[in-house]
């Protein structure tokens, strides 16, 4: 019976990825026979039977040796072997949005490591390809230590791309999820951190309009940096702003004045949003969570969410004011720019603090390949975001760690009218414990009733039987 030749090989050096001496050397530490490892002829690949336990071998010894990434042996398991665009070399996936997939990459001259946001073909129509020029064009203009940078842009074949600074850590929003509200010190450095950048951009006329938990990537070290431009606009160039007078953003975090007139914002929709953010970061909870994106928008525009300290008794209450004034209904009465947030929170806030997550923060889901271009990359590729929907009701779900726009965990909760600042604060009601008299005395009077309903009924059966 001849051997089974290795579909993993055929593709390993279709990548460029591994070179034949290296793929020899995997071969034999991996305690694979030559025969069996033996790549098939030309044409003969779609022909052969899927990897076997040989193959996973092979492709788990070129990642041990530092050749392939993890992400790179499965998809070349998969049988994809396209990992370049232009000079960037693609090595894993961080996340999937409403209007693209974000990837790590390496500049392959330079080895700078660097995330890649491409725009899927199947997405790329006229409009949303002019959206994503826009995007590259505004990130282009904003350098600031806060903001996630842009290095580099092109077009490999069909596909667009836009190249950002890697930020190695996790979005807040699956930060908090994963290990509970951050302290008072971690959420007040974060957010400090989140208004700087924010600040450089309003004052060059640049509105974020997408403020919120996954666009807020945070390293161990505590540094944070505020992501994803996609619904940003120039407030002076809105007749050229196809978004300017829509509703744009995630509902869990709109300001009312965007849904009551969109065609009159500010930046002060920006510091409404922070404020959502920081309330999420501190509570672990979104302020109006339930409901329709319809909901949302009511409640942004009538409601008060639970004081925060219903969830975190630890908050100080001088730190709850901040928020409140963050998220005032009316934006004359709001803290009037991200500059005076920066100072509001200095002195709870200090240095960077890290943040370290309990655990690597990765997805239960398959990791998407990269887009090749063909028309067939629709069976590969998924919307998993509210992405620029109006008001698009919880955020849509991400892929892995960080620089993916992500979803918000919207946990159950109450809600109540007036001012935050002046709300009481509500706990939960926790009845003492039953004393064993009291425990006895309920016990006798739930069975007494029982005893006496069983004795009528078997009564009642004796009797119709003696009849």
């Amino acid at each position: 019976m001849p051997a089974v030749r290795s579909v993993f090989r055929y593709y390993a050096l279709e990548s460029k990825l591994v070179t034949p001496e290296q793929l020899e050397q995997a071969v034999l530490t991996a305690g694979v026979t030559a025969d069996a490892a033996a790549a098939p002829a030309a044409g003969e690949a779609s022909a052969l039977p899927p990897a076997d336990v040989e193959d996973a071998a092979i492709a788990s010894r070129l990642v041990e040796m530092g050749i392939l990434t993890q992400y790179q042996a499965k998809q070349i398991q998969a049988g994809r072997t396209k990992f370049e665009l232009g000079p960037y070399i693609v090595t894993d996936h961080l996340g999937t949005g409403g209007m693209g997939q974000v990837f790590k990459g390496i500049h392959r001259v330079m080895g700078r490591e660097c995330a890649i946001k491409v725009l899927p073909l199947h997405k790329a129509t006229p409009d949303a390809t002019a959206n994503f020029l826009r995007e590259i064009r505004t990130q282009a203009q904003l350098d600031h230590p806060n903001l996630v940078r842009a290095f580099d842009a092109g077009c490999d074949g069909r596909i667009n791309y836009l190249i950002v600074e890697y930020v190695p850590g996790v979005d807040m929003r699956r930060l908090v999820r994963r290990q509970g509200p951050l302290t008072q010190q971690q959420a007040a450095s974060v957010m400090m951190q989140a208004a700087r950048g924010l600040d450089y951009a309003h004052k060059r006329g640049l509105v974020h309009r997408d403020v919120k938990p996954g666009n807020i990537l945070v390293t161990s070290q505590g540094i944070a940096k505020v992501s994803d431009l996609g619904l940003a606009g120039f407030l002076y160039d809105a007749e050229n702003d196809p978004r300017a007078g829509k509703i744009v953003g995630t509902a869990d975090y709109l300001a009312p004045e965007q849904i009551r007139s969109p065609g009159e914002i500010s930046h002060l929709i920006d510091i409404y949003s922070l404020g959502c953010t920081l309330y999420y970061a501190v509570c672990g909870k979104v302020p109006f969570p339930g409901g329709t994106a319809r909901d949302k928008a009511r409640r942004h525009c009538e409601d008060t969410p639970w004081h925060p300290r219903r969830f975190n008794a630890e908050l100080n209450e001088e730190f709850v004011e901040v928020i409140a004034d963050m998220m005032e209904k009316d934006p004359k009465a709001r803290i009037p720019s991200a500059a005076e947030v920066v100072a509001r929170l200095e002195q709870w806030a200090g240095e960077a603090v890290p943040i370290v997550p309990r655990s690597n923060i990765r997805s239960p889901w398959s990791a998407a390949p990269l887009p090749s271009g063909s028309d067939d990359e629709k069976e590969n590729l998924h919307d998993t975001d509210g992405g620029e929907a109006s008001a698009s009701g919880a955020e849509g779900s991400g892929s892995q760690m960080s620089q993916g726009t992500s979803p918000v965990a919207s946990g159950e909760t109450a809600r109540i009218r007036g001012r935050s600042r002046s709300l009481p604060i509500v706990q939960p009601i926790v009845p003492p414990p039953l004393t064993a008299k009291e425990l006895i005395f309920r016990t006798l009077a739930l069975s007494i009733p029982l005893s006496m309903l069983a004795g009528a009924v078997l009564a009642a059966l004796a009797f119709r039987f003696l009849r």
